[in-house]
């Protein structure tokens, strides 16, 4: 391992020698501030070097929530045909132009500083020298303690140990647990604000149910190998993930994943500021929307009693009115003036209903009298 990784111990402890040197004309150089700050330090050089990698990392992933809809439907339509369903996504990945891999890029980019950097404070706590740095500057380091635990320390190293840096083993648990801690809840609320807000909450994908178990699984992780890290190497981590948080919230208030509560958010506020331009037909489209909704109104529900009510009361209306109808056009008939020749039809009409109402079995009208 050393033998691989030499070039990256001479690196890492080049790059932490170069920023003691300077905060040693601030702070003594034998004190936890100018390690303490040398470490920190790292970490934003790193970082800053990994800007790249996070946008290549946010475009992966908003990618990939939006491939999320078609790789479920290719699992569904190849469930039984395990290397078909391969190649499809494989041909999904290409034609979108997303790699998968890209939002792991930025953690596997710092893995070898970090193994690095773990190795070059294992040499420091049994001083030994290690890359760029000599005797003198490993039993400096060796001296130095951060709110009074050695950096170079474990939460799980023996007290006789401890007591051989310089200090007590209830400081260095006090210590780590506090720093484990703080890891553990910057790592949940970064993860926690990109499930709330910075996710497509219009589209429901498996993506949206790994981010929520990597939520709750990072702490966890953090905690069991935290107790197995020296303090100077939490120093490393608290500062990642402090940085990952400011960075994180930095992008979802500037350039938020469309269709998250973020997004809204934004436009909102640019909306409020007259920096947002829509589009006319979609503000007046809203407006009709909204003069709807406030001009509609729910009809009110009835009894029982009241609904059998109005259904008696329209049944006796219309047949009165049936009724009404049938007198006037009686009436109406009988008080019309008679034309030419229209007895003799009505002559034939009284023998048709004649012989109707004798076929019926009814009464028979009498003949009139001028006719006989």
């Amino acid at each position: 391992m050393d033998t691989i990784l030499g070039p990256l111990y001479d690196a890492v402890s080049w790059i932490i020698v170069q920023f003691h040197s300077f905060y040693s004309l601030i702070f003594n150089k034998d004190s936890g501030a100018a390690w303490g700050l040398s470490i920190v330090s790292l970490v934003v050089l790193i970082r800053i070097c990994l800007i790249p990698l996070f946008v290549k990392q946010i475009k992966a992933t908003r990618n990939m929530q939006a491939l999320q809809p078609k790789m479920k439907a290719i699992q569904e339509r190849y469930k039984s045909d395990r290397q078909r369903q391969s190649e499809e996504m494989m041909k999904l990945y290409k034609e979108s132009g997303t790699n998968p891999l890209s939002s792991c890029f930025p953690i596997l980019a710092q893995s070898p500083f970090f193994i690095s950097l773990y190795q070059v404070l294992n040499h420091i706590a049994g001083g030994r020298t290690v890359g760029v740095m000599d005797q003198a500057l490993v039993d400096s380091a060796r001296k130095a303690h951060i709110f009074g635990a050695p950096i170079a320390s474990k939460f799980m190293d023996s007290a006789s140990k401890v007591e051989s840096l310089g200090a007590t083993l209830t400081d260095v648990r006090v210590v780590t647990v506090i720093m484990i801690v703080l890891m553990s809840l910057s790592q949940f609320y970064t993860q926690r604000q990109l499930m709330t807000k910075n996710v497509d909450l219009t589209v429901k994908t498996p993506f949206m149910q790994q981010q929520k178990m990597l939520m709750y699984v990072f702490p966890i992780m953090f905690a069991v190998f935290g107790i197995n890290f020296p303090v100077g190497v939490l120093v490393y981590w608290l500062t990642t993930n402090v940085w990952t948080l400011g960075q994180q919230m930095f992008v979802i208030r500037r350039n938020p994943t469309p269709g998250s509560l973020a997004f809204k958010q934004r436009q909102e506020r640019l909306r409020a500021k007259g920096k947002l331009k829509e589009d006319p037909a979609e503000v007046e489209a809203r407006q009709a929307a909204e003069a709807a909704r406030a001009s509609r109104q729910q009809p009110k529900r009835q009894t029982k009693s009241k609904r059998q009510g109005a259904g008696a009361a329209g049944t006796t209306g219309t047949t009165g009115h049936a009724r009404a109808t049938a007198g006037n056009g009686e009436q109406t008939s009988l008080e019309k003036p008679e034309e030419p020749g229209a007895g003799k039809g009505k002559q034939a009409g009284g023998s048709a209903r004649g012989k109707s109402g004798q076929r019926k079995g009814g009464p028979q009208r009498p003949k009139h009298p001028s006719k006989k």
